[in-house]
């Protein structure tokens, strides 16, 4: 109830009563001040006023619950609230193909997509992997890597790991070597990492013969609101904005996410994929999910790691999963 509401029901409730005349005195002075100063905070911002969602820097806030909600609180779209971890879990051990948002540097994400998988394998012993950060190119080292045919130094460097996704091995090499131990099928689904910049700088049809050969048979550009979504990223890049036209970094991003799409395709069987990539590649069904689902018609879920003292809605992803606040971080 809001607050100025709630004085507002006691100075009426209060005075149908015919207190003594000292106590009625008392509140006709001091109910005033009191509903003054609330009007005062309110204006300030200082107390929620009746419809605003409820926020706080150490908590996330959901306008459409009209309500916040602590680090590791794991939200539902479907059941419009929190659920616990093993509910989440049953949920996903039914879907065909899970996503679960990162943004890169940040190592708490890695840590909920290591526990997700983990808490799967036991459900779903055939499930596979998909990964953003490996491109096509480099499946057969990936295989050689997964069956123990060279060490992780050999393949890091084979893999051009600090050349093409330049991010932390460390961040992800708890993820990979639960994948190795376990034998769990792992997919490279991005395209050669040189493709998307030459795309944002000149757009596809500056492609080279060799370049060009990479590209998916389809690039779906027609989504407005993932080019209004796109568009908020890109202007947020300085670099980008100031040697790149829109339309080409939006056909570049295009491009990664119909490659990974069209990966997805190839590999996914009966059994369920986790597929680990960005929350700019997977948020609001925008990227990779629709795009693999018109290939597929195989059902999926998000989840997505949001920060607290942030603002997310739950139309966002499937399950918004709170942690504490971290310095900035690239997506």
């Amino acid at each position: 109830m809001n607050l100025i509401i709630l004085y507002d029901f006691f100075d009426q409730a209060l005075f149908k009563f015919k207190p003594v005349f000292i106590i009625r005195a008392f509140f006709r002075i001091a109910l005033p001040c009191l509903k003054a100063s609330l009007v005062i905070g309110a204006a300030a911002g200082l107390i929620p006023a009746a419809g605003c969602a409820r926020k706080s820097p150490g908590s996330l806030s959901v306008p459409s619950l009209d309500n916040s909600f602590p680090p590791e609180t794991i939200l539902s779209s479907s059941e419009k609230g929190p659920v616990s971890f093993e509910s989440m879990i049953r949920d996903l051990s039914d879907t065909r193909v899970i996503y679960v948002g990162e943004s890169h540097s940040n190592a708490r994400h890695h840590e909920i997509q290591l526990r997700i998988l983990k808490a799967l394998y036991p459900h779903c012993p055939d499930l596979s992997v998909g990964m953003e950060m490996l491109s096509r190119p480099y499946q057969e080292v990936l295989e050689q890597w997964k069956e123990g045919g060279i060490g992780k130094q050999d393949f890091i460097r084979r893999v051009h790991w600090y050349v093409n996704w330049k991010y932390d091995y460390g961040a992800y090499e708890h993820l990979l070597d639960f994948i190795r131990d376990k034998s769990i099928p792992v997919y490279a689904l991005n395209i050669a990492f040189h493709v998307p910049p030459k795309i944002a700088a000149g757009g596809m049809d500056s492609l080279l013969p060799e370049d060009a050969a990479r590209l998916p048979r389809r690039v779906n550009l027609s989504n407005d609101k993932y080019r209004q979504y796109v568009r908020e990223i890109f202007e947020q890049h300085g670099f980008a904005r100031k040697h790149f036209e829109f339309e080409n970094f939006f056909q570049a991003q295009c491009v990664r996410d119909e490659v990974m799409a069209e990966t997805i395709s190839l590999h996914l069987n009966n059994a369920p994929m986790i597929v680990l990539a960005g929350r700019g590649h997977i948020a609001r069904d925008y990227g990779i999910p629709d795009r693999a689902y018109a290939r597929t018609g195989a059902d999926f879920k998000i989840v997505l790691p949001v920060a607290a003292g942030t603002e997310h809605d739950l139309e966002e992803a499937d399950y918004l999963w709170v942690i504490q606040a971290t310095s900035p971080s690239h997506h």
